[in-house]
């Protein structure tokens, strides 16, 4: 009798304890099931937070969901020490698992700030000081104070900084985007400058980004680059000077005020390309990749000379005859167009 007690008591507890495995999966399944949000909401885990933490941030985001529910969870698949910090976007379609599997994947929301090719390397700065969600770490956003703190081996910023589209996770200090920026910049100029053509009229890879930066804003159209490129590679050879106005208006500075007149192309700066011999001190720009390949391998070409034709682009010539025909035609459509040539 004592033994059948024994078996129907054993039995008894058996039939308890599966049935509240029954009972706590059948939770289980509907907390798993259950939507993690009604419309798209920001979750944030820190670095170093604990699981407990994490599921009450989670908890937090969907009260339906116990925070032990979550934390047993993370724990059984085996995420709670492999959840990465970061900003999460927590979905309405996101059912737990699928949240859990994003932070361990590191799936961060990534935020973008875009520099477009031609800008300065303040004008990088300026932009970058504007980003959202950066971290800021350094005093001062300028050219020299940016080289000092992160210690590049450079003298001066300008055309250093790769203009392009930057995807970073919040969080991301300012000068980690600098510093790729220029590790960016000093690959796609090293690449150039290794498929050179062979008789080219520059030194070294700097003075190939100076001259990339002359064509970048001398010229928005991705195929005339080859071709501007090619009068300035002309002009080097036979010792003409380049002059061209950007390399003027870089030397204004602050005085530049949208106008160029004849006199500015008289004064003397070390920029100005009209008074001074060979390429301009520094880069004027942050230029291209299409620019520097220009630069590095320009089109062949007879042109010496090319002035704005009117429509966006220019008009290349041969001699200065041709070219003084042609700054005359240029002439005539801004008069019509009612503006000053």
């Amino acid at each position: 009798m004592r033994r059948a007690i024994g078996v129907f008591l054993i039995w008894a507890a058996g039939m308890g304890l599966l049935a509240g495995l029954l009972v706590g999966t059948g939770l289980a399944v509907h907390y798993w099931q259950k939507p993690l949000a009604e419309a798209p909401t920001t979750l944030t885990v820190e670095p170093g937070q604990s699981m407990p933490a994490i599921a009450a941030a989670i908890h937090e985001v969907q009260p339906a969901i116990p925070t032990r529910v979550i934390d047993w969870t993370a724990r059984f698949r085996g995420q709670a020490r492999s959840i990465q910090a970061g900003e999460y976007e927590v979905r309405p379609d996101d059912r737990l698992a699928s949240l859990l599997d994003r932070m361990v994947a590191g799936d961060v929301i990534e935020y973008r700030f875009t520099v477009p090719e031609g800008v300065t390397a303040q004008a990088f700065l300026d932009q970058l000081a504007e980003a959202p969600r950066i971290r800021r770490t350094l005093d001062e956003l300028t050219p020299s104070a940016v080289i000092e703190a992160l210690d590049l081996p450079v003298e001066h910023l300008e055309g250093w900084l790769f203009p392009d589209t930057y995807q970073y996770p919040a969080g991301t200090t300012d000068r980690a985007l600098i510093q790729r920026a220029f590790d960016q910049m000093r690959e796609a100029l090293d690449a150039a400058w290794a498929a050179r053509a062979d008789d080219l009229p520059l030194e070294a890879p700097y003075e190939a980004l100076i001259l990339a930066s002359v064509i970048e804003k001398e010229t928005g159209l991705s195929g005339e680059r080859g071709e501007v490129a090619g009068v300035f590679v002309n002009r080097l050879k036979r010792g003409m000077r380049l002059q061209t106005d950007p390399t003027v208006i870089y030397g204004m500075g602050k005085d530049y005020d949208g106008r160029l007149y004849s006199r500015h192309l008289r004064e003397d700066t070390p920029y100005n390309t009209y008074t001074r011999d060979g390429l301009p001190p520094t880069p004027i720009a942050l230029p291209s990749s299409a620019s520097l390949a220009a630069a590095t391998r320009p089109a062949e070409t007879d042109a010496l000379y090319f002035v704005a034709d009117g429509s966006g682009g220019h008009a290349f010539s041969r001699t200065l005859k041709e070219h003084n025909r042609a700054v005359a035609r240029w002439r005539a459509i801004k008069r019509e167009q009612g503006e000053r040539p």
